[in-house]
């Protein structure tokens, strides 16, 4: 589904502290365990964030395109992540 860092998606469902239709942007990619493909981690307007598995994407996400803007981003850790977010790396 959503594959490709920098890909918008919109929450078909209230979760992780955001309404249902709130904007996220998939920050990394991993192997889904569950054997199905990739995984996503994706991070939301407030800061929170969650991996989801190919399974929990068609059931939680709506997937749109790539915003180049967020393309390139390369995942190094949590606490980047979280720094990045700090630096308003992600607009909203």
């Amino acid at each position: 589904m959503g594959t490709k860092v920098g890909i918008k998606v919109t929450l078909k469902r209230e979760m992780l502290g955001n309404p249902e239709g709130t904007v996220g942007y998939v920050f990394h990619i991993y192997p889904d365990y569950d054997g199905l493909g990739k995984g996503i981690e994706v991070i939301f307007p407030n800061g929170n964030y969650d991996g989801f598995s190919v399974t929990e994407q068609g059931l939680y996400l709506h997937v749109g395109d790539v915003v180049p803007e967020y393309a390139n981003y390369v995942f190094t850790n949590v606490m980047q992540v979280t720094r990045d977010f700090r630096a308003n790396y992600w607009k909203w």
